[in-house]
């Protein structure tokens, strides 16, 4: 018995030194009795140096009310993710993220542990990158227009009617300086439609940055977009955040509906009255920034999980553009596939004529999941390996030539597109809740149990409006 548990503490310690977050664990009085190497590490010591120790005696900057470890004790209350920020003993700010945990063996209180993780590199890269962006950001010149986007509306390559009305509508509406929300599937030219936008915009010698919403962390993401002021948490300067870079310019926010609930609030404030405050500071000041927002998920989804505010939806819901997947626009696979052939022949050095009837037959049988990307990135793995004159099913990728060799050739796309039929379903579900309603709208979204306000967008999207049916109801 024994011999069991001492092989299970040395196998239970083997596992805490193995994992990459810092473990520090002391008993009721205090004192340390586990700490490995990445917590030693953050704190610029030695293992040997904490343990068995006191943690205010390693810790002399730390009381009873400051240490959570300590704290934990004595209320014997959780603290979950709680953003820590100090100088270890050579001088190098240390940002961590703590949990600290009440540990009991047999229902009685036996010490406490703490798990932290250290996210100053992130930090310290995602101020580099603010810094980059205060670089690159210049008064705007008449003369001289700053070239701080890649694409225009024109490199949105289509010849999908329904794409090009979008086209023509985003070249009239970027002179407006009203918030716009954009959304569609990944891969389908978001980011490419957005810089198009500002190109054609009375901003487009002022800066463009984007941001991805669901690439920092949580406890970043405030600081990046709105700045910190110095003092804010030890070590903090003053330094602005995207908003302020982008002033006079854009600021594209992709994934907003990552951004947290919280932050959500924030935003909203400052596309209210274009104010930012930052993070410590009492002080506002004013920017000029058109923001335009994108996600990967429909806006009726995002609203009804809830992970989009419904007041800021219909802030940003002033001018919007859904972007069709490439499997919902098939007369532009074999537009884009030509053009991508055409592109890689030059980048290559090589002179591939085109595709073969059976490549074409299976592009156009294909969903595309992944869209434009996806098809890009298809033909640049073809143009790579192919020895003839012709793309042909031998140079598919392996997954594709799977697809094709189990039999997935001949179907139209657009019988193989889930979306386009489920939003088939959709209307005609709406279409008979309203006939069995008299095209009351409320009285219709309870029918279908679905907010009011999902319901009125799906009417829009689909073009249900009382113009067509002079019927329905809003009462």
């Amino acid at each position: 018995m024994i011999e069991t548990q001492a092989i299970s503490k040395e196998v239970l310690a083997a596992i805490l030194k193995g994992i990459d977050e810092g473990i520090h664990v002391v008993d009721l009085n205090g004192n340390t009795i586990f700490y490995n190497e990445i917590a030693a590490k953050h704190d610029g010591l030695e293992v040997s140096e904490v343990l068995g120790k006191p943690v205010l005696k390693v810790f002399p900057s730390l009381d009873e009310e400051t240490s959570t470890l300590l704290k934990v004790i004595k209320t014997k209350t959780p603290i979950y993710n709680q953003t820590q920020s100090y100088v270890n003993v050579h001088g190098v700010q240390i940002e961590t993220i703590n949990t600290t945990l009440p540990i009991t063996v047999n229902g009685k209180a036996a010490g406490a542990v703490e798990i932290a993780k250290d996210y100053s590199r992130l930090k310290l890269l995602s101020e580099s990158l603010l810094d980059l962006q205060k670089k690159i950001k210049r008064p705007a010149k008449k003369t001289n227009k700053l070239k701080n986007v890649q694409y225009t509306l024109d490199s949105l390559l289509t010849i999908n009617k329904e794409m090009q009305k979008i086209k023509k509508e985003a070249v009239k509406l970027a002179k407006s300086d009203s918030p716009i929300l954009v959304f569609g599937e990944s891969g389908c030219g978001k980011e490419l439609f957005v810089q198009g936008i500002h190109h054609a915009s009375s901003r487009t010698s002022r800066p463009f940055i984007a941001q991805n919403c669901a690439a920092i962390p949580e406890s970043l993401l405030e600081s990046i977009l709105f700045g910190t002021a110095k003092g804010s948490y030890t070590g903090a300067v003053d330094r602005p955040g995207l908003f302020e870079l982008a002033d006079g310019g854009t600021l594209f926010l992709d994934e907003i509906h990552a951004m947290p609930i919280e932050l959500q609030a924030k935003l909203l404030r400052v596309l209210e009255d274009g104010m930012v405050r930052r993070v410590g500071s009492p002080k506002n000041s004013q920017v000029n920034v058109r923001v335009i927002a994108a996600m990967n998920i429909h806006p009726g989804e995002a609203l009804e999980q809830k992970q989009i505010r419904t007041d800021l939806f219909y802030r940003l819901n002033v001018l919007t553009f859904g972007l069709l997947p490439l499997r919902e626009r098939a007369e532009d696979i074999d537009f884009l596939a030509k053009h991508f052939i055409n592109q890689f022949n030059h980048s290559f050095n090589k002179d591939v004529k085109g595709s073969t009837k059976e490549i074409l037959k299976f592009f156009n049988a294909y969903s595309w999941p992944g869209n434009v990307r996806e098809l890009k990135h298809t033909i640049e793995y073809m143009m790579n390996v192919c020895e003839g004159d012709f793309l042909e099913t031998e140079d598919l990728p392996v997954m594709m030539k799977q697809k094709l060799q189990a039999g997935f050739k001949g179907l139209p796309a657009r019988r193989l597109s889930l979306r386009s039929s489920l939003e088939d379903l959709e209307k005609e579900l709406i279409e008979n809740a309203l006939q069995q309603t008299d095209w009351n709208i409320k009285r219709a979204s309870k029918l279908l149990d679905i907010p009011r306000q999902t319901l009125q967008y799906k009417l829009s999207k689909y073009k249900m409006n009382a113009h067509e049916n002079g019927q329905i109801s809003h009462s």
